[in-house]
């Protein structure tokens, strides 16, 4: 059984503090299933966006586990707006989460492509 966006968030949350990241959530979505969009600050003026990965690349669909994919990487804000403010008029219920950290490292399930 999948977690909910809701539940899925707050355990990614506390993976990233754990690490000493920072997280915050800019847009809350659909408590039990909206999208969820990942923006990981590298805090050097670039960040890069993680996106929800497409079913194709899935070993296991019916899984519990969310896998991402990178939209964007090293990417000013301006750039990750755009993509965010496009994503957003597909799907009005997606979670848009940013967590702040130098190190590079994300606590995310990357999708094999």
């Amino acid at each position: 059984m999948r977690l909910t966006s809701a539940m899925w968030f707050a355990v990614f949350m506390r993976m990233e503090s754990a690490r000493g990241a920072y997280v915050s959530v800019i847009k809350t979505g659909a408590q039990q299933a909206g999208a969820l969009f990942i923006i990981h600050n590298h805090l050097d003026g670039t960040q890069s966006l993680y996106s929800p990965a497409p079913q194709a690349l899935l070993d296991e669909p019916e899984g519990d586990d969310r896998k991402f994919e990178r939209a964007l990487d090293a990417a000013s804000q301006e750039d990750i707006d755009a993509c965010l403010e496009k994503q957003k008029n597909f799907d009005p219920d997606l979670w848009i989460i940013e967590t702040e950290s130098g190190s590079g490292k994300i606590s995310l399930a990357i999708a094999k492509s």
